[in-house]
């Protein structure tokens, strides 16, 4: 634990010291010195190896927001939670813990040179045994999962949809199917549509870990 906050108070104090650099190689929602966004990478990966972080930003006028996740590892979440609890009051930008849920969720993502609509993709979501277990449908699936860019896509629609916290702590489990001819037939709902289905659906279970298939 020691050698983790040691790690940690190198990371604030080494963005402390080139944020006016990174604030100066913003363009738009982007930041382009890829050699100081490295350096912040290789100190997180200290702290806990399942750290990401990205931009964010509302309007021009606001300050920069830099969230931090856990690349939906539940048991990483004490590191972000940690790493958040350190983080310094600095001018011009603000850190947030996890995706939160977007008003209005994207409709699309574009992820290189693929683009996933949200309507391209079914779930279902189920209560069992007291656990949250949600399956989600797609055309020609892949053999393995992290080869196809869809599968990223989905995660951040589902950031977007129940946030990157609640997916981690309220869903048992997340299993991925080719989709079937009539999704309706299967008693499927349109990905779009799982907020609701969710929110009714999540205080009938504690909070616990994902596990994906």
């Amino acid at each position: 634990m020691a050698h983790n906050l040691e790690h940690i108070r190198a990371f604030w104090q080494q963005l402390e010291n080139t944020l006016e650099q990174l604030l100066e190689s913003q363009t738009e929602a982007r930041f382009d010195d890829d050699h100081l966004l490295d350096h912040y990478r290789t100190i997180l990966q200290k702290i806990d190896r399942n750290l990401t972080f990205h931009f964010e930003r509302d309007d021009n006028e606001g300050p920069v927001e830099m969230v931090f996740g856990c690349d939906g590892y539940p048991e990483s979440i004490h590191s972000v939670l940690n790493l958040i609890g350190a983080a310094p009051v600095l001018t011009g930008i603000e850190f947030r813990a996890f995706n939160e849920r977007c008003n209005p969720v994207p409709s699309f993502i574009t992820l290189g040179d693929e683009f996933c609509q949200i309507d391209d993709f079914w779930c279902s979501l189920r209560l069992i045994e007291g656990k949250l277990q949600l399956a989600v449908y797609m055309e020609d699936m892949p053999a393995i999962l992290d080869m196809d860019p869809r599968v990223e896509a989905v995660m951040i629609f589902l950031d977007a949809l129940i946030g990157e916290y609640e997916l981690m702590t309220r869903l048992w489990s997340l299993d991925w199917y080719d989709l079937p001819t009539d999704p309706l037939d299967y008693g499927l709902i349109p990905l779009a549509e799982l907020r609701c289905t969710f929110d009714e659906l999540k205080e009938s279970v504690k909070p616990v870990g994902i596990t994906i298939h």
